[in-house]
C-alpha cells in the first residue's frame, strides 16, 4: 500500500491568512499545510480519505489524471468535506461512493441539496453514500476498512484502519480504550497532533506523543497541524526516532 499526504494542515491552513509568524513566514515547502485529506493506493485502486476545500489544487499538485474509487469520510466538518463538489468528474452513472457516518450523509443532503433532487440538473456531481458504523469492517475491492471511534471535543467521529497495517486518525481528543485496544501494535500510525499548547478539541503534540507510546506502532506520522505546531525542521528534531512529522506531498509504503 502507498499513503499520500495531499494535506497535513488544520482547517486555517498554513500559513494562516494575516500571520506573520516565524511558521507562516517560513520559506521551507514542508511549512506550507494545506487542509488535511491523504490518497491511499493499493492494487490500482485509489481510496480518498476527506475532501477538504483545498482538494482541487491538491489533485493538480499530486496527479490531476489519477484516478479515485471512493471517498472515507471521517467527520461533517467543512475542512474535511469542503470539495466534494469537485468529484463531478468522478462521478459515473451509478454515483461515486462515498462512505461516512450518517450525520455526516446527512450533512451532504443539506449541503448539496441540488445532488439528490429529483429531476437533477445535467452535470451536478452524484454519490453512492454507505453508513458507517465504528467497528463494523466492510471490504473495498479487496481491501478490509475498518471504521473506528474518535472523539472530537464533544462529537464522535470516525478514524479508519485499513487491513492490519494502517490507521488513519485524525481531529482526536480522545481515542477510546477500544480504538486503542483495536490499533496495539499496527505497522503504521497516521495521527493529529495540533499544537503544542492544549486544545479542547484536538490532542496536543505531548498527548498525541503519549496516545502513540500506549499504541506502539512501528512507525508514526503527525497530521492536522497548525502554525502553532512550530517549524517543521525543528519539531521533527525533538520527536521519539519512529514519530515523524507528515508533510504536504509526502508518500510512505505501508505492508500489506
Amino acid at each position: 500500500m502507498k499513503l499520500t499526504f495531499l494535506g497535513t494542515g488544520t482547517s486555517t491552513g498554513v500559513p494562516q491568512l494575516g500571520c506573520d509568524c516565524r511558521v507562516c513566514s517560513s520559506v521551507n515547502p514542508r511549512d506550507v499545510r494545506l487542509r488535511t485529506s491523504a490518497l491511499l493506493e493499493k492494487d490500482g485502486c485509489h481510496l480518498l480519505i476527506d475532501c477538504g476545500p483545498d482538494f482541487y489544487i491538491q489533485m493538480l499538485r499530486h496527479d490531476r489524471l489519477c484516478p479515485i474509487d471512493m471517498l472515507m469520510l471521517t467527520h461533517h466538518h467543512y475542512d474535511h468535506m469542503g470539495g466534494i463538489d469537485d468529484l463531478r468528474p468522478y462521478c459515473k452513472a451509478v454515483g461515486f461512493p462515498i462512505y461516512c457516518s450518517r450525520d455526516v450523509y446527512d450533512d451532504i443532503r443539506r449541503r448539496m441539496p441540488y445532488s439528490f433532487a429529483e429531476h437533477p440538473y445535467p452535470g451536478v456531481p452524484h454519490f453512492d453514500i454507505h453508513d458507517l458504523l465504528p467497528y463494523r469492517p466492510f471490504m473495498f475491492k479487496g481491501i478490509e476498512i475498518t471504521p473506528l471511534r474518535v472523539i472530537h471535543g464533544k462529537l464522535p467521529i470516525l478514524g479508519f484502519k485499513f487491513g492490519s497495517t494502517l490507521a488513519y486518525i485524525t481531529d482526536a481528543s480522545k481515542l477510546p480504550a477500544e480504538t486503542v485496544d483495536s490499533l496495539k501494535g499496527i505497522d503504521t500510525l497516521v495521527i493529529n497532533a495540533l499544537r503544542i499548547e492544549p486544545h479542547h478539541s484536538h490532542m496536543s503534540l505531548s498527548e498525541t506523543l503519549h496516545a502513540i507510546s500506549e499504541i506502539k506502532p512501528r512507525v508514526a506520522y503527525l497530521i492536522h497541524m497548525s502554525h502553532q505546531i512550530g517549524l517543521h525542521d525543528d519539531v521533527e528534531c525533538l520527536l521519539p526516532p519512529n514519530v515523524h512529522l507528515a508533510y504536504d506531498g509526502l508518500e510512505i509504503t505501508i505492508p500489506d
